[in-house]
């Protein structure tokens, strides 16, 4: 939505960034009655949200796996909803942060279903909560076939949703980015279409496809453009 980011207070006078808060109520004495003071609206696609795993991976060696996967997956999940890639106007990264998150939440959802995960399914899950709210992600040449579905669909929703807020901040009169949005929109689509089933690179690649993209956009990287071109072609082959 587009919004005045910067909010005062009618009752107390104070002022604040509703980019910062999420809130059009006064953090100084709590009023709802505010107004916005910006000259412009901004488009604004994300809510401040804290991602902190900590509590969860203490319940590593007290608590059943499956209860820390149910526990991780419900962290990540109203992570992942809070969070919008367009701030005060501005176009944000498709972070590692957000991408460990989401993968973290599917592979959380087949760990916790699973009635016997085996070592490595189980060393890479914890590998996951480990440093997931760093951004921080296994390498794609570990991931175990039985959680490959995890990385794809985390893959796949990411870029859908970055791809939204891009179309939302981009005003879509390149036809070059036109045509690469386009065809990383059709290689998401078959992605989730499998339930994720993909090689672990074939995801990580559509992710890099999808940065290059906003990279051109955003900062005019002309290479960063024809990277994620090439990368589109290669996931067509």
């Amino acid at each position: 939505m587009e919004i005045r980011g910067e909010r005062e207070c009618q009752d107390c006078g104070s002022r604040w960034s509703y980019y910062e808060t999420g809130t059009v109520s006064c953090p100084e004495c709590g009023s709802m009655h505010s107004v916005g003071v910006d000259g412009e609206r901004k488009l604004h696609t994300t809510s401040p949200v804290d991602f902190d795993l900590t509590d969860v991976r203490e319940r590593v060696d007290t608590d059943p796996l499956h209860r820390v996967a149910e526990a991780a997956k419900k962290a990540c999940r109203e992570y992942v909803r809070k969070r919008g890639f367009v701030r005060g106007g501005e176009l944000t990264d498709l972070d590692d942060t957000y991408l460990a998150a989401s993968e973290l939440q599917h592979a959380a959802d087949v760990f916790g279903r699973s009635f016997q995960p085996t070592e490595r399914e189980e060393l890479y899950f914890l590998e996951l909560l480990r440093g997931a709210d760093a951004g921080e992600r296994p390498d794609a040449s570990t991931v175990p076939e039985s959680l490959s579905e995890a990385r794809g669909l985390a893959a796949a929703n990411a870029v859908r949703e970055y791809r939204r807020d891009l179309r939302q901040w981009h005003d879509g009169d390149d036809p070059a980015v036109e045509n690469t949005l386009e065809m990383v929109g059709e290689h998401e689509k078959r992605v989730r279409a499998l339930s994720g089933s993909v090689d672990p690179g074939t995801a990580d690649m559509l992710v890099e496809a999808m940065r290059g993209i906003a990279a051109y956009v955003r900062d005019g990287d002309e290479l960063a453009l024809a990277n994620a071109q090439d990368r589109v072609d290669r996931l067509a082959d």
